[in-house]
């Protein structure tokens, strides 16, 4: 989320509405209240502007249902509202084998940043003996470590199953064993499309790392290791998310790991989302239980269960204790702290479970047995304090606390309010550390990156540049200027990276989406904050204006709304709301070509019901594809006029992408989303006819959701698919796919777009930044030795296991004798022989052995040489 606009401390409603505004007003009433804002705007601000930077665009909601986290929980989950462990855990096994199975090469990923615009930190902790080494965890990014202060950082964790992370800990007797809670807890936020896959222990630092199971519980919300025994840890674990579970509470290990014990269990609805020790007495201990429910059409996030217990044993037995508070009270979300220097004071914040602001901050002086109210004014409140939750006791001063909200404040005993001490820095605070016996060293991650502050807390804060954490929805490439490339971003907007340094600058606030620039044209730019505000730009992206089709604001439109511009017309865009719109002069003026192609089915979990898809042939621009969110897909080939169904036999989920062959418009490709319940759900499809009839071509792929697929336009038969275990790649059509590279972490992939005159194509990554790589081509798959009326002849796959397909473009019809022959000049089979009319064939060969092959194609006047490997 991003800040908008400086606004006095005492209005945080307005504030709020300006960052969140769809959970106060909803979608229309947003529409009509910005309206307003902007014509009233030089009362309060520096008058109206064509340009939208005044207010930007809202960013994300995390308390309505139409969150990030729905969108993209809802299309992996659809339809059965679930996504199944096991079925993920065993694609990601799945994808690991085919990694390793991959042989090694010079080909591989690099990153591209952005480093310095950062991304969600959830959780951070630094060695007690060396302050220097710092290690932090990202929402969907996995860990990091710095043994300089955060000058340099290296990533730690991407060998793990699941790069989400909730918690992690340092043993403070052994700072080598460092435990993480996989699984994020916040319960908002784009990056929970999935639970976390357990808890994990290194005894080396980091460098390597075994799981220790605890798989099913979800999400960490905190870790404790006890301060003299490094096997003896604590975990807080809140469940599922969108599903009741058991395997909730806490848990504790007194064997580092080796087996788990829960002891303490509420219900299959409330986890534990906060721990404290006491630092004298370590058999004392305080647990914080959060009742929460979440479905893809509900939430609930407190309940009467939410409550504070106390162990006198180590966690043997517990007792409820007593706030001041009246009796079934729905509570939400509650933060806990003990003061190092009073052991005797706990501090604890609450949330209310009805309305999601602070119920309260109290504090005991007797270890829980009392508590007194502290005053609430002077807090920024806004109604999801949930997606925060945590307090913070000074190391120094008894009296003083911090919490963590919008911003940072503090409040010392005996003060009339709370003060916001932490300014310059990103909003949505979710970490903080002061260093116990060195103050002015202070450490701060939120939704925007990590943050390092001195002194008395009023300076500054410094924001580390170099940790490649961002979530990326989307990607595009300049095609003139291929070094400056786009993207849309969770919390952080659309962002542009400089030609001339390679830094990246957000051009577009909210969360940024659809980023186009033009191809023809790189000063017309397009970009999209949530829920299709589509915006244009007619100076490179330096500024916007509006761009959105009036008539779409009326209509269900996604969180990622589909727009793409005609690779034959630059100056043509489709925008996919519930109907398709049209514009044939940049986004100035758009009309619906379409009817109604997308509705939320009856009883359905989808939110949406709308477009998510659209796709133009390249080879004729009256032919248009439109997939929508519950798996219909639809084709016009005259320009709209007429709309047939074309989704029969396809599987009825969330479509993600389609792709139109660059030369041959019957083919195209379409992808989708989701995860099987029992049986094989293929997420690739083909077809040769218009829609009319399609081939599954997902066969070797994991089952994991597939979120966009790339043709290359110079050698269609080489397809690159993102999905949400990296990038994979054909060279035959999808007869058989391969993990592309090494060196990309095992993240959800969610864009890719490739640039044809420098081979390059760049992947946008949810939680790891940007990455590209360079497309090489074996030698064994160029053309060799082609004249006369053959325009090109390959074999792909080259090199092959089982069979290869030979393909050969005739300028004119010819006379051609295609044959397959040992190197020793023996005729292995021969694959055609006879008249060819001009344009594509191709022919299929089988090798008996491995080894090297020639295929000889001769004719009157052409002849071709192809030398063919069979792995």
């Amino acid at each position: 989320m991003i800040e908008q606009a400086v606004l006095p401390s005492n209005l945080p409603y307005i504030r709020f509405f300006l960052i969140h505004p769809f959970s106060i007003l909803g979608m229309n009433r947003v529409v009509r209240f910005l309206a307003f804002i902007l014509c009233i705007g030089s009362l309060g601000f520096n008058g109206c502007q064509e340009s939208s930077d005044l207010l930007q665009a809202p960013s994300s909601d995390e308390s309505t249902p139409h969150s990030p986290e729905d969108w993209m929980y809802r299309q992996r989950a659809y339809p059965h509202g679930r996504i199944r462990k096991d079925i993920y855990l065993q694609a990601m096994h799945q994808w690991q084998a085919l990694r390793n199975a991959r042989s090694g090469g010079q080909q591989d990923w690099e990153p591209v940043g952005p480093l310095a615009i950062g991304g969600r930190i959830t959780s951070l902790a630094v060695d007690p003996t060396d302050d220097q080494t710092i290690f932090i965890g990202a929402a969907s990014g996995g860990v990091f470590k710095t043994t300089n202060g955060g000058q340099n950082w290296s990533p730690v964790f991407d060998g793990a199953a699941s790069l989400s992370i909730g918690d992690l800990a340092l043993a403070p007797s052994d700072p080598q064993i460092i435990y993480v809670g996989t699984g994020e807890a916040n319960a908002g936020g784009g990056s929970l499309a999935y639970d976390g896959a357990g808890i994990y222990k290194s005894t080396d630092g980091g460098t390597n790392w075994t799981p220790l199971g605890l798989e099913n519980s979800g999400s960490t919300g905190k870790m404790i290791v006890h301060p003299q025994n490094p096997d003896r840890v604590y975990v807080a674990t809140m469940g599922e998310l969108f599903a009741n579970n058991s395997e909730r509470g806490l848990y504790r290990t007194i064997n580092g790991g080796q087996s788990w014990e829960q002891v303490l269990y509420i219900s299959d609805s409330t986890g534990v989302i906060d721990l404290a020790i006491h630092p004298d007495q370590l058999d004392i201990l305080f647990a914080a239980s959060w009742e929460r429910i979440r479905r893809p059409n509900r939430r609930q996030y407190g309940g009467t269960t939410s409550a504070i217990y106390r162990s006198n044993d180590g966690g043997d037995s517990w007792q409820q204790l007593s706030l001041p508070i009246a009796p079934n009270r729905r509570l939400g979300r509650i933060g806990l702290a003990i003061s190092p220097v009073n052991p005797n004071r706990i501090y604890a914040s609450v949330v209310d479970g009805d309305n999601d602001l602070l119920l309260g901050i109290y504090r005991s002086d007797n270890l829980g047995q009392s508590w007194t109210d502290l005053p609430l004014d002077g807090i920024s409140q806004v109604p999801f304090m949930w997606w925060f939750g945590k307090i913070y006791a000074d190391p120094v001063d008894a009296d003083r606390v911090y919490i963590c909200g919008l911003e940072v404040e503090q409040y010392r005993l005996g003060d009339e309010q709370w003060e916001t001490i932490m300014r310059g820095s990103h909003v949505d605070q979710h970490v903080l550390y002061i260093e116990p016996d060195n103050a002015s060293y202070l450490l701060l991650g939120n939704d925007g990156g990590l943050y390092r502050g001195t002194g008395d807390f009023t300076t500054t804060w410094t924001h580390f540049d170099n940790l490649p954490i961002t979530q990326f929805y989307t990607a595009e490439i300049d095609f003139q200027q291929p070094s400056r490339l786009f993207g849309g971003t969770q919390d952080n907007g659309s962002l542009r990276r400089r030609t001339d340094s390679g830094q990246w600058e957000q051009i577009l606030g909210g969360d940024g989406f659809v980023n186009l620039v033009d191809p023809s044209d790189p000063r017309f730019v397009y970009a999209e904050s949530q829920y299709g505000n589509f915006r244009r730009s007619t100076s490179g992206g330096n500024q916007f204006s509006n761009g959105t089709p009036i008539e779409s604001l009326s209509e269900n439109r996604n969180w990622k709304t589909p727009v793409i511009l005609d690779p034959n017309t630059p100056s043509t865009l489709y925008y996919g709301a519930q109907r398709v719109f049209r514009s044939t002069d940049r986004a100035v003026n758009w009309q619906a070509i379409s009817p109604i192609l997308a509705n939320t089915p009856p009883g359905s979990n989808l939110v949406y019901g709308s477009i998510t898809s659209l796709a133009v042939s390249p080879a004729n621009s009256s032919v248009l594809y439109a997939g929508t969110d519950e798996g219909s897909l639809f084709l016009t080939t005259n320009d709209g006029n007429d709309w047939e169904p074309i989704d029969q036999n396809l599987p009825g989920r969330w479509i993600t992408s389609i792709s139109a062959h660059p030369t041959d418009q019957r083919v195209a490709y379409v992808t989708f989303s989701g995860y099987r319940w029992n049986d094989y759900l293929p997420h690739v499809f083909r077809t040769d006819d218009q829609g009319q009839t399609w081939t599954d071509i997902s066969a070797g792929l994991p089952e994991v959701p597939v979120n966009d697929i790339v043709i290359r336009p110079d050698r269609p038969e080489e397809l690159f698919l993102a999905t949400d275990a990296g990038v994979f790649r054909s060279e035959d059509e999808g007869l058989s796919w391969s993990v592309l590279g090494q060196s990309l972490p095992k993240v959800v992939v969610n864009d890719l777009v490739y640039h044809q005159p420098t081979q390059t194509l760049v992947a946008g990554t949810y939680g790891r930044s940007m990455y590209q790589i360079t497309i090489e081509d074996s030698p064994l798959a160029v053309d060799q030795q082609v004249r006369g009326l053959i325009q090109s002849a390959r074999a792909f796959p080259n090199p092959f296991r089982e069979q290869s397909r030979i393909r050969i473009v005739l300028e004119k019809a010819e006379n051609l004798n295609v044959g397959i022959y040992q190197l020793d000049g023996r005729l292995v089979q021969t694959l055609h022989e006879g008249q060819l009319a001009a344009g594509v064939h191709e022919f299929s060969f089988r090798a008996g052995g491995s080894g090297s092959y020639i295929c000889r194609i001769i004719g009157r006047e052409s002849r071709a040489t192809l030398l063919l490997s069979r792995l």
